[in-house]
């Protein structure tokens, strides 16, 4: 469904016009030296000069009121995990909600939610919204993986007559989509691996022995699993002695750690690719009184981590500033209302930094405080 009318005024936000408008068949903008190796593009290949740190710096300022109107509320389909532990998801979805009401942007959600694993029950809902897409306006997709999904985007994003698309989670747009969303919505792995990486030889030096819960095989892990090991392997001569693939899930989180608590003592250290598997894991800790003897890192810094830290059970976590995402999807949304959309960033990425046990309590709040503007400090109520 297309709105009847939406009368829009241009804004004057200098944020620089990317050359998307036929589609984004011009894409890659530029051409990094390993593109030939990648399957996808990364933002840098993808974004015009500019239109990035300009649509962070939006997001971080106070709201412009949207200058149109509107017949009636927009309708927004979100498939997405939410049915996880990780609290990633409501918090966008109360970030894009809250901004969209300081924006002036009337609108109506439906929710088609899902747990990480349940890869076949996100096709069914991108068909179901496809076959209904009369009645909605924007369909935000939350894929289980990237790779698994890829058709079930590109279908909804072929129906751009009635949808717009946008993807939340990923940054990576597939080279061999049929059809690119509108726009794509994340925090980046790689960098976030690499900032871990950073911090983790800082703290604990060279020679040290480690253990991993991965997620699923893909892009994500690919990134906040794989960069992590490529790079404190190769910075100091670190050494991975397991890798349990737990699916994202607190119970794989628990069954990883118990084994490796049981066969591998020698690791000292248990990298976690989610929030899910880093509860999971610090339970299993808890469970034989060990929480204390391993360094256990998580991934996102929800608010479900950060208490984590409080109690002195998880040790660090690359902190994203978890508002970003949805308080972006909803400046992404107004500026498509007032035909702005070529003037945003294709690939939009949100800030990381680390949050850690040797912080001071005030730094901590400090920290969440800005990460959950919208979404409110404390772990949500599910």
């Amino acid at each position: 469904m297309k709105l009847l009318t939406t009368t829009a005024m241009v804004a004057a936000t200098a944020l620089g016009t990317a050359a998307f408008a036929d589609g984004h068949s011009t894409l890659p903008l530029k051409e990094l030296p390993d593109i030939a190796e990648r399957d996808h593009w990364v933002p840098a290949e993808v974004n015009a000069d500019g239109t990035l740190e300009a649509m962070q710096a939006v997001v971080g300022a106070e709201a412009v009121k949207f200058t149109g109107s509107l017949d009636k509320p927009i309708q927004i389909a979100l498939i997405y995990p939410s049915s996880d532990t990780s609290d990633f998801w409501a918090r966008n979805y109360l970030a894009m909600t809250k901004r969209l009401d300081q924006l002036g942007v009337p609108y109506e959600t439906t929710e088609f939610a899902s747990r990480q694993i349940e890869h076949s029950l996100q096709t069914t809902y991108a068909n179901q919204v496809v076959q209904d897409k009369d009645l909605y306006d924007y369909v935000i997709f939350g894929p289980s993986e990237l790779a698994v999904q890829a058709d079930n985007i590109s279908k909804l994003a072929a129906e751009t007559d009635d949808l717009t698309t946008y993807v939340w989670a990923f940054h990576t747009p597939l080279k061999d989509m049929t059809a690119q969303p509108a726009a794509w919505f994340d925090f980046s792995s790689a960098a976030g691996a690499l900032t871990m990486c950073d911090y983790m030889l800082g703290r604990l030096g060279n020679d040290v022995t480690m253990a991993m819960n991965r997620g699923i095989p893909g892009i994500t892990d690919n990134q906040r699993s794989g960069d992590f090991k490529a790079c404190v392997e190769e910075k100091g001569n670190w050494t991975t002695v397991y890798e349990h693939y737990g699916e994202y899930q607190r119970e794989g989180g628990f069954a990883g750690t118990s084994l490796i608590l049981q066969s591998y003592p020698e690791a000292k250290i248990i990298h976690n690719a989610n929030t899910a598997m880093a509860m999971g894991s610090v339970e299993a800790q808890v469970s034989v009184g060990k929480e204390k003897e391993i360094f256990s890192t998580g991934w996102g810094g929800t608010g479900l981590e950060l208490d984590a830290i409080r109690r002195g059970e998880l040790d660090a976590t690359p902190k994203r500033m978890v508002d970003d995402v949805g308080a972006a999807t909803a400046e992404a949304i107004k500026a498509d209302l007032e035909d702005r959309a070529g003037e945003l960033p294709f690939v939009f990425l949100g800030r990381i930094t680390v949050a850690h046990d040797q912080m001071s309590a005030e730094e901590i709040d400090a920290l969440e405080k800005e990460a959950f503007r919208f979404s409110g400090v404390g772990a949500l109520q599910r």
